[in-house]
């Protein structure tokens, strides 16, 4: 289970002395926890993967301004923070494997216009868990639907 293997490596990292892959995997943990304490109960391998998402996009979000500030340390930082976190996600889908998930999902649903974007998106999202963005989900299902 995912929450084994970032505990398993949180503890390998303060061994190690790498304080950048303590506090990544640290603020990781933090968010599942927090999840965990909201919901009452805990989360699945799926629902991390989720997590592991977002708070790549996060830090995707925050490299923008990043980088019009010129800091090249805060670039490096972010840009090492955001590979760590992706060595706990499975490969990403390509865009092929996208689009047959996608046409699958609009097969399953039934789905013939926009009105049924939150039930094709919902269904695309559980099946790429993690494997691609939620904007290129989106963006595609917007295409195959309209």
């Amino acid at each position: 289970m995912l929450k084994e293997q970032l505990l398993q490596d949180f503890k390998e990292a303060m061994k190690e002395k790498n304080e950048l892959k303590k506090n990544t995997i640290m603020m990781v943990r933090a968010a599942i926890l927090q999840i965990e304490k909201d919901t009452q109960k805990e989360v699945s391998d799926n629902e991390i993967l989720e997590i592991l998402s977002k708070e790549i996009k996060k830090r995707k979000d925050s490299l923008e301004d990043i980088l019009k500030s010129g800091r090249e340390d805060l670039i490096s930082q972010v840009n090492e923070e955001m590979s760590i976190i992706k060595a706990y996600l499975p490969a990403e889908l390509t865009d092929e494997e996208l689009n047959q998930i996608i046409d699958e999902v609009i097969a399953q649903t039934g789905a013939t216009s926009m009105k049924d974007m939150g039930k094709v998106m919902q269904a695309a999202k559980t099946k790429t868990a993690g494997r691609a963005d939620n904007k290129k989900i989106n963006e595609i299902v917007k295409q195959k639907l309209s």
